[in-house]
């Protein structure tokens, strides 16, 4: 009777039998959600404890040893090569060209003839001065004798005196204009360019020839404000040229006066060139030294670049950790670069150096432990092939 009460009761109210299962379906999910949840704070929980117990491997680099040895600094300066003298020859005297003992590009000596331009009627000036030198000379003598004998006053005389002086200077300035008729050379070198030719008219102070001497060359350069107290006169510098020859010469002019336009110092290299196989006006590259520092040799594969693009090296602190020192570059070679400011000893990473960053702890081995370690696997190899 009662079982039928209570479902008749539940048959007149539906909605009770759906808000019970509906609360029940609410208690078992929410009893799932927490299980889960439960799980997972577990699982994290012993994770965490996994990853605390488990160590990171870390990376692995090769690394070398390096000592700095005494090294100079040098700069490299671009020039040209220039005569170390030159000069423009001109005619002395005016008149037609007579004679041209010379042709372009020809070597000559010093005193050499070159050209020979017509004397005109200078022979028959000169006989004509040297006629009144003559007379002047006997009319000097002939108020010398009256002066002395006081029957000349003292005016008388030191006209007579001017005029043979007059007389003289005529005679040798005739001589002289002869002389010049002969162009000659004034140095050896050679004739780099002819402005006349045979029966032209040259009047005074006309160009004649350009002579140059290559037996000496000059390079001009440029030094920057920061090297130049540093350059000394007669210092040593190595020229190479385009074709590679390489020779040495020697600091003779430095500038104390900057460009305004460059603000750099102008400088002048002098080199021997005895043979004349320099011609002048050609490119050249010039290496001066400046200061000796300590440093030490690497090659271009173990430089590496930071986060901000600077260029250097990585090496080992305490054989444990990196450090990223920017490089102080003293002078590159065709082997290798010459790096100042890492001290008197240096572990540079050689290997692995692009998968570490600075700060990092590595796990280091030597390059020559790799070395020991290969030589000894070959030996070993040799032996038993041996037997």
């Amino acid at each position: 009777m009662a079982f039928k009460r209570l479902s008749g009761f539940f048959s007149e109210r539906p909605w009770l039998i759906s808000l019970f299962l509906l609360i029940l379906l609410s208690l078992w999910l929410g009893l799932g959600v927490l299980q889960a949840e439960e799980n997972g704070r577990s699982s994290s929980s012993s994770e965490n404890s996994s990853n605390k117990q488990t160590d990171i491997p870390l990376a692995k680099v090769v690394y070398q040893s390096f000592i700095a040895e005494p090294t100079i600094r040098n700069i490299e300066l671009y020039g040209r090569t220039a005569p170390d003298r030159k000069a423009r020859l001109g005619a002395e005297v005016g008149g037609r060209i007579a004679a041209l003992q010379i042709k372009k590009g020809q070597m000559v000596k010093r005193g050499q003839p070159l050209v020979k331009i017509d004397e005109g009627d200078l022979n028959m000036q000169l006989e004509r001065f040297q006629a009144q030198y003559r007379v002047k000379q006997k009319e000097f003598k002939a108020a010398q004798s009256l002066k002395s004998r006081g029957l000349q006053g003292e005016v008388a005389y030191a006209t007579a005196q001017a005029a043979l002086t007059e007389a003289k200077a005529m005679v040798e300035n005739a001589q002289l204009a002869l002389k010049n008729t002969v162009v000659r050379a004034p140095f050896d070198g050679v004739i780099e360019h002819l402005h006349i030719e045979l029966g032209d008219y040259a009047a005074v102070g006309d160009p004649i020839a350009d002579l140059i001497d290559l037996s000496l060359l000059v390079i001009e350069a440029d030094v920057s404000e920061r090297h130049i107290q540093q350059l000394q006169l007669n210092q040593s510098a190595s020229v190479r040229f385009i074709n590679g020859q390489v020779e040495q010469g020697k600091v003779r002019f430095i500038s104390r006066m900057s460009s305004v336009a460059t603000n750099t110092f102008p400088i002048e290299i002098l080199l021997p060139n005895k043979d004349l196989s320099i011609p002048a006006g050609i490119s050249a590259e010039v290496e001066l030294a400046l200061e000796e520092t300590q440093a030490v040799k690497v090659t271009p594969a173990m430089l590496a670049l930071d986060e901000r693009g600077n260029l250097g090296v990585k090496v080992l602190e305490n054989k444990q950790s990196i450090k990223f020192v920017p490089i102080q570059l003293v002078k590159a070679q065709q082997d290798g670069v010459w790096l100042s400011g890492l001290g008197d000893s240096v572990d540079i990473v050689t290997i692995g150096q692009g998968f570490v960053r600075d700060g990092d702890s590595v796990e280091a081995i030597s390059q020559l432990d790799i070395d020991a370690q290969r030589e000894k696997k070959l030996a070993a190899q040799s032996s038993e092939q041996n037997q």
